[in-house]
């Protein structure tokens, strides 16, 4: 646990330290760097370049000295190895793109680094972002900080690992269908994924293009609204970016405000901050599969909302298990598409021996690609190809609409946000699974759907199971809102934070 960092609880108290002078952003970011090496067995990050963050953070002490630091400045940062950044690669944890160094960054990079967050370097996820453990990296996994033969999850893994680490207090992740959610909870750690299209999906390298969306992670729910609002916001080079950021400021922005107007209004609730608010609680998600350690720390979650002046609803989401197959025929095929594109000719990985074009395309894929990547390019290449089209992609589509519409009735017509778990386990051992390469998909139950409906969800901390070895190991729960609600959701969770104290606990402190 880093020496500076391990001493604040949140970043509010990180930019407090700060901007009083108490440490500069050159000390801070010199002591991550040697925590990140200490720490080096988590395989959190995969390239760190000490040149680079030490310019960035002597940059925001520059500012700071002349008066124009903002809310960000100095704080330590990283990025998932999915946003293309200049100076450090941008491998998407693929040999594929092994020595790839972009000669631009992604939005979220950009709009971060004018913030003036100082960035560590490109932590470890899934390859090209499929997967749900961590496991399926070219660099190798990365490692739950709470029992290292465990996964951190994925596809973020490393982002998570690196917050619940303290190596870091907040991290970039992408989720597609689960993968900021996911590893937060697994994790012991807060993380959101805002609606689809609130945040730039430019120099993101693509999985999913109707299913990826940036988001955020860190210690604790507060920590995400300036992290979210900065990167929030229309942009013009992002065919998919949502009409209703355009002209949304970013400082104060609309999570911001958002974020500010429901904690004033929880506030006057006095002793029951939460009442009126109505919880829907959906009984596909409490089902076969969900453990009893992690059915019984949602349930005593659930409890402590209605102490706080919650109501629960019980709603139901009749096509939550359809989820599954609607998900893993739309993704694939949208990932076939997305890495047509790397084919030895422009960039990444080219085969040293072929014997003409056709060949040197095959062979640079076969060896640049995982196992993984491979078994879903092939699954959509196959629900894409002639006779198979309308039975398969075209109905997962409508499949896809009639789940959006389910969320919709509930959030609309019953209750005004949902929750449940984000897993039906706690963390698995690293290993696991590795004969039934589609067990993780099931795993997937619970998140895939908000995907598939665009919405925004997140993951707090609110308990705890244990590891095959006995250790404590962190369970997720998932709030889940319409569409733009982002900065409700977060009030609501840092209300529930307020109470609880699962969000400050470290690993081996449970």
């Amino acid at each position: 646990m880093s020496a500076a960092l391990h001493t604040f609880p949140s970043l509010t108290s990180l930019r407090t330290a700060l901007s009083e002078g108490k440490l500069s952003a050159t000390e801070l970011a010199q002591d991550c760097l040697k925590q990140i090496q200490v720490q080096q067995a988590l395989n959190a990050f995969v390239h760190v370049d000490p040149e680079l963050t030490l310019a960035q953070a002597r940059a925001a002490d520059a500012r700071r000295v002349a008066g124009t630091a903002g809310p960000l400045t100095g704080i330590p940062i990283a990025h998932k190895d999915v946003f293309v950044t200049q100076g450090w690669r941008s491998t998407a944890g693929s040999n594929m793109l092994k020595h790839y160094v972009s000669p631009f960054d992604a939005t979220v990079v950009n709009k971060l680094l004018q913030a003036g967050c100082v960035s560590l370097g490109k932590l470890n996820c899934d390859e090209f972002a499929m997967g749900s453990g961590n496991e399926h990296s070219a660099f190798g996994p990365a490692h739950n900080p709470w029992d290292h033969s465990c996964v951190p999850g994925g596809s973020s893994g490393g982002s998570a690992a690196a917050v619940a680490a303290r190596l870091v207090l907040a991290s970039t992740g992408t989720d597609t269908g689960g993968s900021v959610r996911q590893p937060a909870a697994l994790c012991g750690i807060s993380g959101i994924k805002p609606t689809y299209g609130s945040v730039s999906r430019y120099g993101m390298i693509a999985y999913g293009s109707s299913l990826d969306q940036a988001g955020v992670m860190a210690v604790a729910a507060a920590d995400l609204v300036e992290m979210l609002d900065t990167i929030s916001g229309f942009d013009e080079r992002d065919a998919t970016s949502a009409e209703q950021c355009r002209g949304v400021p970013n400082a104060p922005g609309r999570i911001q405000g958002e974020f500010s107007k429901a904690s004033a209004h929880y506030t006057n609730q006095g002793i029951l901050p939460l009442k009126g608010l109505r919880i829907g609680v959906p009984s596909e998600y409490f089902g076969d599969g969900l453990s009893s350690e992690v059915a019984t720390a949602i349930e005593a979650a659930l409890t402590q909302f209605e102490a706080l002046g919650a109501q629960r609803v019980a709603i139901s989401l009749p096509r939550t298990r359809l989820s599954i197959p609607a998900y893993y025929v739309i993704a694939p095929a949208e990932a076939s598409s997305n890495l047509s594109r790397y084919d030895g000719v422009r960039y990444g990985h080219r085969s040293s021996s072929y014997s003409d074009l056709a060949d040197m395309s095959g062979r640079s894929r076969a060896e640049g690609f995982g196992p993984e990547v491979q078994r879903r390019i092939l699954v959509g290449t196959y629900v894409l190809s002639h006779g198979y089209y309308d039975a398969y992609y075209l109905q997962a589509q409508r499949l896809r609409r009639m789940i959006a519409d389910d969320f919709q009735a509930a959030l609309t017509q019953q209750c005004d946000v949902i929750m449940g778990p984000v897993t039906p386990t706690v963390a698995k051992q690293i290993g696991d699974h590795k004969d039934d390469p589609t067990a993780d998909w099931l795993a997937d139950i619970y998140t895939l759907g908000l995907n598939l409906a665009g919405l925004p969800g997140m993951s707090i901390p609110c308990g705890f199971g244990k590891s095959g070895a006995g250790k404590a190991l962190p369970i997720g729960l998932q709030i889940i809102g319409d569409y733009f609600d982002e900065g409700r959701l977060l009030a609501i969770a840092h209300q529930y934070q307020l109470a609880t104290d699962w969000h400050q606990r470290s690993a081996g402190q449970a």
